[in-house]
């Protein structure tokens, strides 16, 4: 993420005021955030289950991408820590973004990941995995049972657009809440399947 580090600051900036909007538009969906960045050297948690209203951008000096990726360790570590603080009926979105495929965990493996994401998906948890398109992000998102991915080019311009999509997406998923109205398996990144 080094390459796009500007970008994809930004676009985490625009994901937290995106969560910001949506409280604002739908007051009786409350918005929490939990947000963590990793890599082999850290494992930061930034913002802790916060309400949306709370949550302030990030600076360049906030995040530095480097080293290798201990994704099944982040997952696991990430879905852990929502799942201790969430509640039965609470409605959670994963989103995960990486530029790299699993290549130093020490913690969870592919088997645990899957497992956790099974179960939490039987709860309701929607999961989205959003990826360089170097990486068979497909190929990645099912072998953790994730229904949703999306994939990018690790340039500035593809960076900035697969933002938008995410910003759009997300709505789309608060409206459906906010309506009672299911969004199809598979169909997040999908601008199309839940106007039928």
């Amino acid at each position: 993420m080094n390459i796009i580090r500007r970008q994809a600051l930004a676009g985490i900036n625009e994901t937290i005021t995106t969560c910001q909007k949506m409280q604002k538009a739908h007051k009786d969906l409350e918005q929490r955030i939990t947000l963590i960045t990793f890599d082999s050297d850290h494992f930061k948690l930034h913002y802790d289950n916060i309400n949306a209203a709370e949550a302030c951008p990030l600076t360049l000096k906030d995040y530095k991408p480097c080293a290798a990726t201990p994704l099944y360790d982040a997952i696991g570590k990430g879905i852990a820590k929502i799942n201790a603080q969430t509640e039965a009926d609470d409605n959670v979105l994963v989103t995960i973004i990486t530029d790299g495929e699993e290549n130093c965990s020490e913690e969870y493996n592919l088997k645990m990941v899957k497992n956790l994401i099974e179960k939490l998906k039987k709860q309701g948890w929607t999961f989205t995995l959003i990826g360089t398109e170097d990486l068979d992000v497909e190929g990645m998102a099912g072998s953790m049972a994730i229904d949703n991915h999306l994939s990018f080019t690790e340039d500035a311009e593809s960076t900035e657009r697969m933002f938008a999509q995410e910003r759009r997406s997300r709505e789309r998923y608060n409206e459906c809440l906010y309506c009672k109205r299911e969004m199809p398996i598979g169909s997040y990144f999908d601008e199309d399947k839940d106007k039928a």
